[in-house]
C-alpha cells in the first residue's frame, strides 16, 4: 500500500513497484498494490493486480499528489477478498489507515516502512504550528499502531525518533533497479545529441524532484561560482517538481548560467535514465532532506560516484574520496569540490567504479531481504507476539488522549479567562 503509483513517479513508488515486480515474477507471494485512482489512468496493465480507491485532488496543495480516501467500501472489499498474509504500508496517511482496517478484517501483521520526512512536507503544506503538531502527531500514532517498523537508513530512524515514535525499527536497504554498468553507447549518444553537451565538458547530474528543499540552491550558488572562475561545464537537472519553472527563469537570466543549465524534464523511461547517468561525470545531491537516495544507488550502478552533505542520511555507507565525495552543507564547499573534479576528471572516474563495486545493491537483492523478513514475521504472529503489542499500544494511546484532552480543556479555560 502506498498514497502514490503511476503516473505519479518518486522514489517510494519506484520502491513499491520494484517489491511488486520482483516477487511477482520470482513466484515469492501473490501481489497486490493499493493505492489512491488518479483521473484517466489504466491500472489494469501490471503483471499484478493494483486496486485503485478514491481520492480528491490535492495535487496544488502537495505538489502533484491526490489524497487517498479510505472508507472506500467497493475497493476495501477486494482488498479483504484478497485475504493478504501481510500488509505492507509505504505511507503512513491513508495507506496506513487502510491498513489497519484491513489488519482488523484478515489479522495481517502491518509493516509500515519510513521512507520520507514528512514533517517537512508537512510544514511546506501547512503553515499553522498547531495544525502541524497535529499532523505530525497523527502520523505518528499511525505508525505505532503498525506490528513492525523498517526505515530505510539509520538516519531515517533518528529523524522517525524526533518527531516522538519511541517504538523499536529495523534497517532495510533499498535496492535499485539498473544493471551494473553503463547504458548501452547508442543511447547514450542519442539522449546526448538532444542537448549541448560536447565531448569533454564536465557533465554534472541531479535526478529528483525540482524541489528546493533538496538542495538545489546550494547547486545553483555552486555552479555560478566555478563560471566565475571561468571552468567549463554542463549542469542537467532530470525531473519536475513546484521549484523547477523558478530554477529554469533563474538559470536563463543569469548570464554566468545560461546555456549550461539545462532541465530536461522528468525522465519515465528507465533505460533512457540509465544513459543520463552513464554520460554525466558527477552527480549531484546535496539533500538533507531524503531518507535513503534511491539515486545515488542509481548513479553508482552506472558508475557515477555522487557528492553529498557529510552525515545527511544519503551519505550512510559512503566514504570521502573513495567511493564518493562529502562535503559541508555549504555553496562554497560544493563549488571547490567541483574546481578539484573538473581538474582531475580521471579521480572522479575512479571513486565512481569504486561507487559501482562498494555500494550497489540490486533490487532482488533487496526484496529477498524483505521476504525472508516477512516469513520471519509470520513465525512471531503464530507465536502471539503482536496480540501482546497492540493492547500495549492501545492501552498507552488511550492514556496519551486523555492527556491530550485534559490539556486542550486547560487551554480552553485559559483563553476564556483572559476573554472575561
Amino acid at each position: 500500500m502506498n498514497d502514490s503509483f503511476p503516473p505519479v513517479i518518486d522514489g517510494v513508488v519506484n520502491v513499491v513497484m520494484n517489491y511488486a515486480r520482483i516477487m511477482t515474477d520470482d513466484a515469492l507471494a501473490e501481489c497486490m498494490v493499493a493505492t489512491p485512482r488518479y483521473p484517466d489512468t489504466d491500472y489494469g496493465t501490471y503483471p499484478y493486480e493494483v486496486v485503485d480507491y478514491h481520492s480528491i485532488d490535492t495535487t496544488k496543495l502537495i505538489s502533484g499528489y491526490r489524497a487517498g480516501n479510505p472508507l472506500d467500501f467497493s475497493a476495501f472489499r477486494r482488498l479483504k477478498e484478497f485475504s493478504p498474509d501481510i500488509i505492507h504500508t509505504h505511507c503512513p496517511v491513508a495507506s496506513t489507515v487502510l491498513a489497519r482496517m484491513l489488519r482488523r478484517e484478515c489479522d495481517a501483521p502491518v509493516i509500515f516502512t519510513y521512507h520520507t520526512k514528512f514533517d517537512v512536507d508537512i510544514a511546506r503544506a501547512i503553515k499553522s504550528k498547531f495544525l502541524q503538531h497535529g499532523s505530525i502527531k497523527t502520523i505518528v500514532d499511525n505508525i505505532s499502531a503498525c506490528d513492525e517498523v523498517w526505515v530505510v537508513s539509520n538516519g531515517s530512524g533518528e529523524n522517525l525518533r524526533s518527531l516522538g515514535y519511541e517504538g523499536e525499527y529495523r534497517v532495510m536497504p533499498n535496492g535499485v533497479d539498473f544493471e551494473r554498468g553503463r547504458a548501452d553507447s547508442a543511447l547514450i549518444d542519442e539522449v546526448r545529441a538532444g542537448y549541448d553537451l560536447p565531448e569533454g565538458v564536465p557533465v554534472f547530474l541531479y535526478v529528483g524532484r525540482i524541489i528546493e528543499y533538496k538542495g538545489l540552491p546550494m547547486i545553483m550558488e555552486a555552479l555560478k561560482s566555478l563560471s566565475q572562475r571561468g571552468i567549463d561545464y554542463r549542469m542537467a537537472f532530470v525531473g519536475d517538481g513546484p521549484d523547477r519553472e523558478k530554477l529554469m527563469k533563474q538559470a536563463g537570466q543569469d548570464p554566468l548560467l545560461v546555456r549550461k543549465v539545462i532541465f530536461p524534464g522528468a525522465e519515465r523511461d528507465r533505460q533512457r535514465l540509465r544513459a543520463w547517468n552513464s554520460l554525466a561525470d558527477l552527480f549531484l545531491f546535496p539533500s538533507t532532506y531524503d531518507t535513503n537516495g534511491i539515486v545515488v544507488r542509481e548513479a553508482a550502478a552506472c558508475g557515477l560516484a555522487s557528492v553529498l552533505i557529510k552525515d545527511s542520511c544519503a551519505a550512510e555507507g559512503v566514504t570521502d574520496d573513495r567511493n564518493g565525495f562529502l562535503i559541508e552543507e555549504d555553496a562554497q564547499a560544493l563549488s571547490e569540490l567541483l574546481t578539484r573534479a573538473c581538474a582531475d576528471m580521471d579521480h572522479v572516474h575512479e571513486v565512481g567504479r569504486h561507487a559501482m563495486d562498494e555500494i550497489y545493491i540490486s533490487w532482488d537483492s533487496a526484496v529477498r531481504l524483505a521476504h525472508d523478513r516477512y516469513s520471519e514475521i509470520l513465525e512471531l504472529k503464530r507465536a502471539g507476539q503482536f496480540v501482546t503489542q497492540r493492547r500495549k499500544f492501545t492501552q498507552n494511546l488511550k492514556k496519551l488522549l486523555e492527556e491530550d484532552v485534559a490539556t486542550l480543556e486547560r487551554n480552553v479555560r485559559d483563553i476564556l479567562e483572559e476573554l472575561e
